[in-house]
């Protein structure tokens, strides 16, 4: 039987985020990329930003299709936004990859995929983008975990430089098999996407495990059935993002972002109840609890 090593207080403190000192400026906590939504799900992109802010990153850049990269802008105005061109279907053009390349280099993470749903273009955007700086580390979620189920080996390549966050449906259809198939054993679904690709797997559930190629798996215990809300693996992702931003290699980000998720989910059961508080409510649950588990911030 698989042992799988808890993610819970001890474990954060015997394993902390890299600290910042009172007199770093903003540069000194990274900058973040996220490229992310569309026409019909611009919410998205700001979900995910607003969580990888939360979560202490430094610098914000938002990369949105045109049609609502303003509304993106005054509703995170931290953020530079980029306003993209769009498909016919209201998703990020591919074409505009050469552009965001050079966004990406200037950037310690980079997050591709909440809200996206159009494989082919999530692909293309992803290589180009992973053909940036070998510094840079990536967090990949939906249709960018999705659009390689072919090309596992190209991840490969990039073993230690990126997360994956998907969902059972999702790990699904990254694996060619049936989603109560994940749903029945999701360690090992995970463990498989970790190992075929070199990547850090947070395999989401009722409870998430943590896959890595090298170590592992970790559990973190679920946060609760409210964190089931749409929007909620959004927040996951730009948590992730933000840590990755900090200066946290892809395992510690994954790890400490599950954490901070499920923690934030048991909060609002708390206070708001078990089921009902909004996905946008969780960004603001992290600053505190990093701050309880991590006081050296």
């Amino acid at each position: 039987m698989t042992t799988h090593l808890p993610i819970d207080h001890a474990f954060l403190r015997s394993s902390p985020l890299p600290s910042h000192a009172d007199a770093d400026d903003k540069n000194a906590r990274g900058s973040v990329l996220v490229v992310a939504g569309s026409s019909e799900v611009p919410g998205a992109a700001l979900l995910a930003a607003t969580a990888a802010l939360r979560a202490g990153a430094g610098k914000l850049q938002i990369a949105a299709v045109r049609s609502v990269a303003p509304y993106l802008a005054i509703a995170a105005p931290e953020a530079l936004v980029l306003a993209l061109p769009e498909t016919p279907d209201g998703e990020i053009d591919p074409a505009c990859a050469p552009q965001l390349q050079d966004n990406a280099s200037k950037a310690r993470a980079v997050l591709v995929g909440p809200g996206m749903t159009d494989e082919e273009s999530a692909h293309r955007l992803v290589l180009a983008l992973l053909a940036c700086s070998p510094e840079t580390s990536f967090v990949l979620d939906a249709a960018a975990v999705t659009s390689f189920k072919d090309d596992k080996a190209t991840l490969l390549t990039h073993k230690g430089r990126i997360a994956m966050t998907p969902h059972a449906g999702e790990m699904a259809t990254f694996l060619g098999i049936d989603r109560d198939e994940v749903s029945a054993n999701p360690v090992e679904a995970g463990q498989r996407a970790a190992d075929s690709t070199g990547s850090v797997v947070a395999m989401k559930g009722t409870s998430t495990f943590v896959c890595d190629p090298d170590a592992g798996p970790w559990l973190c215990e679920g946060g609760g059935i409210g964190l089931a809300t749409s929007g909620s693996g959004d927040v996951l992702a730009g948590i992730v993002a933000g840590l990755l931003a900090r200066g946290a290699t892809p395992l510690l980000a994954t790890q400490w972002g599950v954490f901070l998720h499920a923690e934030a989910g048991r909060r609002l059961a708390r206070t708001v109840g078990k089921v009902g508080y909004l996905a946008r409510e969780l960004p603001g649950e992290i600053p505190a609890i990093l701050q309880e588990h991590s006081p050296a911030i």
